[in-house]
């Protein structure tokens, strides 16, 4: 990506990234493998007995620490050409690692890693970059207590942490106060290695990659509905996994990004081959539809026990929609992004129920807000709704700086805004984007995108 030099006589000189409307966007680009659906494959294959291959595995920094981890706790991985293979140590094996373990920029990875860690007898310590180390745990170390585990944080509940786990876990039963597939799958996790039935309520259906995965590698997950629509997830432990081969879909929180981005530059047609269409995931398709978007599927199929599909987007006269709050858990992290789509849209579009978005990599909402002001877009905040003024065009939009704040997401939600706005659009920090997106500049440019 091409750089530039701003420069004032007192302030530090700022390298920035600039993103411009390069005019339509075409082509077909596979985008790498689902970053959620990777890690779970680390984890479960090394908690599993026996030789797991794994094909399409997302090869950006959240997910290969994720495999530092798993190798720090007795589990062999290596990568081998296009495939990963990971001899695991079975459930209540793992290895008392030596070294701190180090979860870089992935919220997924602690918290799910504490899950499991907090049912075997062994202590660790976790640690991660500026903006993990930021996060609060208290939603995964509050439940996963109860199963008997010990965590010691910093103020305001914080890594670095220190886990002693219990080799005598009790099963643990909660109630979710807030839809989250992370603490969800933490708890699963952690009774995988507990004697009894592991129970989790959701107030409302949350991503369920932890419960297909556990089914493909043998373990037995119940789901039954609440009254309210909610689901009640059930396990039976200890829980003994058998090694499967796993083949990793493309990320449709990855594709998020081309499919915006060839929504909103004119005359754009784009390709994504084998998207993962997980129900639970693809509420942003669902939202760009209702705001006209041309998004086709083709070759719909299973594969690794997850829908997957091929992708058509073209450019569209998008309108403003209103989003309800139970669609935010199948697209909690493409919110940056639609906001982008908002704000090029004709007309009012109302964003509900956002509270999640707070403690994600950083204080999404705020951030989302701070990087549409930035560029001209008329926004504002009410609770835990984000209305959005949409301009219906390009015009007058972008010659904004965007602060990421440590955030690849927010990175790449600011890029394609540059890439669809009449002015360009400068980042401050785009080196994040490569804990999820790998090769995303690469990949965008071979659209003919101008970055």
């Amino acid at each position: 990506m091409n750089a530039i030099m701003e420069h004032h006589p007192s302030a530090p000189v700022i390298p920035l990234s600039v993103a411009r409307n390069p005019g339509p966007l075409r082509g077909s680009i596979r985008v790498p493998g689902d970053k959620s659906i990777s890690h779970r494959a680390l984890m479960l294959a090394s908690l599993a007995s026996g030789r797991t291959v794994v094909t399409g595995l997302l090869e950006g920094e959240d997910v290969l620490r994720t495999a530092d981890a798993m190798r720090a706790l007795g589990a062999t991985i290596t990568r081998e050409t296009d495939r990963w293979v990971i001899e695991g140590k079975g459930v209540g094996a793992l290895n008392e690692p030596d070294d701190v373990l180090d979860m870089g920029n992935s919220g997924t990875a602690a918290r799910l890693l504490s899950g499991i860690l907090s049912s075997h007898a062994i202590t660790s310590f976790m640690t991660g970059d500026a903006s993990l180390r930021s996060r609060p745990m208290r939603r995964v170390t509050q439940p996963l207590s109860a199963n008997g585990a010990c965590f010691a944080t910093r103020h305001g509940e914080k890594l670095p942490m220190a886990i002693i786990g219990t080799g005598e876990a009790a099963p643990i039963a909660y109630r979710l106060p807030v839809a989250s597939a992370q603490v969800k799958s933490a708890i699963l996790l952690a009774g995988l290695n507990a004697t009894g039935r592991t129970k989790v309520e959701e107030p409302v259906a949350t991503r369920d990659h932890t419960e297909n995965m556990l089914r493909h590698f043998g373990v037995e997950v119940e789901v039954g509905l609440t009254p309210t629509g909610g689901r009640i997830i059930t396990l039976q432990g200890p829980a003994r996994l058998a090694a499967r081969d796993v083949v990793v879909p493309a990320d449709p929180s990855s594709a998020a990004f081309p499919i915006v981005a060839a929504c909103l530059v004119p005359g754009s047609e784009v390709r994504l081959p084998g998207i993962g269409l997980n129900p639970l995931r693809t509420g942003l398709f669902t939202t760009l539809r209702e705001m006209g978007a041309s998004l086709e599927i083709e070759n719909e199929r299973i594969e690794g026990g997850e829908p997957v599909g091929d992708l058509v987007v073209r450019a569209s006269a998008l309108q403003g929609v209103d989003v309800p709050a139970n669609r935010a858990p199948s697209m909690i992290d493409e919110y940056p992004v639609l906001a982008v789509a908002c704000a090029f849209a004709n007309g009012t579009s109302r964003l509900r129920g956002l509270e999640e978005l707070r403690v994600k990599e950083s204080d999404r909402l705020s951030a989302t807000v701070a990087l549409l002001k930035a560029n001209g877009a008329t926004v504002r905040v009410e609770g835990d709704d984000m209305i959005i003024e949409g301009r219906g065009g390009a015009e007058g939009l972008g010659g904004g700086l965007v602060e990421t704040r440590m955030d690849h997401r927010l990175a790449m939600s600011a890029i394609v805004f540059g890439l669809a706005a009449e002015k360009p659009v400068m980042v401050d920090d785009t080196g994040f984007i490569n804990t999820s997106f790998p090769g995303f500049v690469s990949l965008m440019t071979a659209l003919g995108a101008a970055l």
